[in-house]
């Protein structure tokens, strides 16, 4: 089929294709009218998805950032925000909306503040502005000034419920960490007693080094020692290794009050350290007072050294065990303080008024309604008309074939011997009936009806 033969259909048909669009310029008109108008209220929220929690210090990574938006797009749909919405509203006690709420479909079985809630829901949409961490929310409804007032309150329900659930979870988790702290704080207590009791009943005192006195007295001798060709016993310049260590202890012991409590354990250890070091100077210094008169003659270093050697080999596997009951004391210590410093930090926490979200400006009443759009109600029913009545142009062609033109004649090998032009002046006298095709229509009906 040329472009002539389909344009000759085309302008036979033409009454067929301006009811058709005629048609559906009507529709689209009772649609409009018959159509409730829908208008969106906008509003947005920015949220800071690299901005640090001012308390925590923790940020959104980027690999978590669209999970964590998505999971924000989903809250706003949330049952519980829309039921804080329907709350400040104050739907619940509104008359039409019960009589609205009794109209329902008898299927539903939900109650009241669901039902409402579900409304809300319904007519909600959010997602995020392209390139940019801002959150567009968006409600739709037959009014502008209804529409507004439900999309600033459902950005205000999903910022107070942003912010309790984050203090909730903080509040749970701080409570669990005071519960493990108490258990730590008994344990580390039940610990140092063990260790007490084991180093009292042994004869055993560690430094806070976990080094025990008799090493540290070992080790002071080996410190002391002169060397051997000038030798001078201990006595001799008035001082022994033991006093050395007891005025060492002294002095930590001092240091210790000015920031310690009195009943510090540490404090405690230190003072029961010196009490048997003072005792072993005081024996030590008798001895030597009852073997020289006063003089403090004392054996040689050599000796010395051998019998602390002797004495630290003996007990070798009880200051292990010591220091073993030491380290879990400090491993439990270490705990418990870290414990205690996060559950202080979830404290601060559930009392934080930070959500990550920043508010922008209140929604306003739209102007124009976002459903129906005339224009393109009306645009759509033109061509959509247009377009149906040209395909029942060519259905009615192609079971009714007719002879429009020379063109027709060559489809079926018949020579063409001429063609009869129309007075165009004729033409020009025809009315708009025939120009819009109605006539030839209503001619090709009566003919039809007379044979």
């Amino acid at each position: 089929m040329s472009f002539r033969q389909f344009f000759n259909i085309l302008w036979v048909r033409r009454a067929i294709i301006t009811l058709t669009t005629l048609t559906c310029l009507l529709g689209a008109m009772i649609a409009i009218r018959i159509l409730p108008p829908r208008y969106e209220a906008t509003t947005r929220v920015v949220l800071d998805i690299v901005k640090p929690d001012p308390v925590t210090g923790e940020a959104i990574s980027s690999a978590w950032a669209r999970a964590y938006v998505k999971t924000q797009i989903e809250l706003i749909t949330d049952y519980r925000v829309a039921g804080k919405v329907v709350d400040s509203l104050g739907w619940t006690s509104s008359p039409i909306w019960a009589a609205r709420y009794a109209a329902r479909s008898k299927d539903d079985h939900s109650d009241f503040r669901r039902w409402l809630a579900e409304t809300v829901i319904a007519g909600t949409d959010a997602k995020t502005v392209d390139a940019s961490n801002i959150l567009e929310i968006k409600y739709s409804s037959s009014s502008a000034d209804a529409a507004r007032k439900t999309v600033n309150a459902i950005r205000q329900a999903y910022f107070d419920q942003t912010l309790a659930f984050k203090r909730e979870g903080a509040a749970r988790n701080a409570e669990w960490f005071h519960q493990q702290a108490e258990k730590l704080r008994d344990q580390l207590a039940e610990a140092e007693k063990k260790k007490a009791d084991f180093e009292k009943s042994n004869g055993i005192i560690l430094q806070d080094d976990n080094v025990d006195t008799e090493m540290s007295r070992l080790k002071a001798i080996s410190a002391s020692a002169p060397a051997a060709a000038a030798a001078v016993a201990p006595a001799a310049t008035g001082t022994s290794p033991l006093a050395v260590q007891l005025s060492q202890l002294d002095a930590q012991i001092a240091n210790a009050q000015q920031t310690l409590g009195p009943s510090h354990p540490d404090l405690l250890n230190m003072q029961r350290q010196r009490a048997t070091l003072a005792a072993s100077v005081a024996r030590e210094a008798a001895a030597a007072r009852s073997a020289g008169g006063g003089v403090v003659s004392g054996p040689s270093v050599e000796s010395m050294m051998n019998a602390q050697t002797r004495k630290v080999l003996e007990q070798r596997g009880k200051v292990y065990e010591a220091q073993r009951l030491a380290t879990d004391v400090a491993v439990l210590r270490d705990q418990f303080n870290k414990t205690l410093t996060r559950a202080s930090e979830l404290d601060r926490e559930s009392q934080s008024t930070e959500t990550g979200l920043t508010l922008l400006g209140d929604a306003v009443a739209p102007d124009d309604p976002a459903f129906p759009k005339k224009g393109l109600i009306f645009g759509a029913a033109l061509g959509v008309g247009f377009a149906l009545g040209v395909l029942i142009s060519l259905v009615l062609e192609m079971v009714y074939r007719r002879v429009r033109c020379s063109d027709d004649l060559g489809l079926i090998g018949l020579p063409v011997l001429g063609v009869m032009s129309i007075d165009r002046r004729d033409i020009g006298k025809r009315g708009v009936m025939y120009w819009l095709g109605f006539n030839d229509l209503f001619k090709r009906k009566s003919r039809t009806t007379t044979s």
